[in-house]
């Protein structure tokens, strides 16, 4: 069975780091009311004329490095992101401008903070179907261009950032022993648009707009998602969570995480949290928190990974690899 498996992540931070107090000095709020209702201690924010191209082709460039290939050596990329360059061209076409990749396509997606997910399932389907032998798969976002920064609900929570791996075709056995993507599972609700949402757009209101969320009603959908999709992924491979090593999650809200992680009886040590540094990175957390978990030696070869994400839209996802 021809299967994807992740041969190398990267990631990319911007440099300016965006601390609580100076928040406080901002907005009305404090360290003590963001940590409390995020677990977010700070947060990096792009320079001006810092691009979510820019940040995409770091972390591409990251992981690229770390399997020792070049551009040319990609087929596909998928980048996922709600805070492209432009309308367009797609921000992925811009990546690949910036690698020096000259063969190959590449295409956008937008799923908010699932879009990763999204992406990785997306290129998963290539790679198997034989389109495509190597994927390079991003998540970037300049989240911080679309909040109002007068909404202390908001403007606390997001940040900048991009994550990225390498997908490359392998033979497996068709069990959940193989390496790789084991099993992904998606979803969408359009009928909760109005709970998390930007208010602008093209052929809207011809502007950017500015986020706008219903925190406690979002948290409320976030958990039992999130843990029903887990479940999804368990009965689709006939695993148990249990046999999971590694739970990658979204990093939207340490509340949002640790209740996740209770209602699936898993133990805090098994999940890799970043939220605290990184904010909510949307479509970049969950490759920026599975390239910290790589590079500091806590996923090993043969790890059991889900990962797992929910956005706006409403979208959800999960997707179960063995690393």
């Amino acid at each position: 069975m021809r299967r994807s498996v992740i041969t190398a992540t990267g990631s990319y931070l911007p440099e300016r780091i965006v601390t609580n107090e100076e928040l406080s000095t901002r907005v009305d709020t404090s360290d003590e009311w963001i940590v409390a209702r995020s677990g977010i201690k700070q947060r990096h924010i792009a320079a001006e004329g810092e691009l979510t191209s820019d940040l995409a082709t770091h972390a591409a460039r990251a992981a690229l490095d770390m399997a020792g290939l070049k551009p040319d050596d990609i087929d596909l990329i998928v980048l996922a992101t709600a805070t492209p360059d432009e309308t367009f061209p797609a921000s992925a076409t811009v990546v690949q401008k910036n690698l020096g990749m000259t063969r190959g396509f590449a295409f956008d997606i937008q799923a908010v903070c699932t879009g990763f997910l999204f992406a990785l399932a997306t290129a998963d389907n290539f790679v198997k179907s034989g389109q495509a032998n190597r994927a390079l798969v991003i998540g970037a976002e300049t989240f911080s261009r679309i909040l109002d920064w007068e909404d202390r609900t908001t403007c606390v929570l997001f940040a900048d950032g991009a994550g990225a791996i390498i997908l490359e075709a392998a033979e497996g056995e068709g069990t959940s022993d193989d390496r790789g993507v084991l099993t992904t599972h998606l979803h969408s609700d359009g009928d909760k648009h109005d709970l998390l949402y930007v208010d602008g757009g093209p052929s809207s209101t011809q502007t950017t707009g500015f986020l706008r969320m219903e925190g406690r009603e979002v948290f409320r959908h976030a958990v039992n998602n999130l843990a029903s999709v887990v479940h999804e992924a368990m009965d689709a491979t006939g695993l148990t969570t249990d046999d999971i090593d590694w739970l990658v999650p979204h990093q939207a809200n340490k509340r949002i995480i640790d209740g996740t992680g209770k209602k699936l009886k898993l133990d805090p040590e098994k999940v890799i949290l970043t939220v605290d540094k990184h904010g909510n990175t949307s479509a970049a957390s969950v490759p920026l928190a599975l390239d910290e978990a790589v590079r500091d030696g806590r996923i090993k070869r043969g790890d059991l990974l889900l990962l797992e994400a929910m956005g706006g839209g409403f979208t959800w996802g999960s997707a179960l690899v063995r690393w």
